[in-house]
């Protein structure tokens, strides 16, 4: 009998998405968490996320609930604007 080992791989938003200016870090990790920070502050915000097509719901720990979108490779959370960590061709066709 053979057995598969692997994984599945992550979901392609996965991954470290950052505002402009480097002030917010959000960091969508592969078990369905996300970790925000801002500035100085670490994991400021916490939860879970989920993802349907290109649109994000996102639950933090407290319960606040917000959405996110996907359009040409930047995250529009709320009212931010996240690029994938090093990303300059996103950041710049925004």
């Amino acid at each position: 009998m053979t057995t598969n080992n692997t994984s599945p791989a992550p979901h392609p938003y996965v991954g470290m998405w950052v505002t402009a200016d480097g002030f917010i870090r959000q960091e969508l990790l592969p078990n369905g968490r996300y970790d925000e920070a801002r500035g100085n502050r670490q994991s400021a915000y916490t939860g879970s996320y989920t993802v349907t097509g290109n649109h994000l719901d996102y639950v933090d720990d407290t319960g606040f609930t917000a959405t996110g979108d996907i359009r040409d490779g930047v995250l529009y959370h709320e009212h931010l604007v996240l690029y994938r960590e090093g990303d300059e061709q996103a950041r710049q066709r925004a």
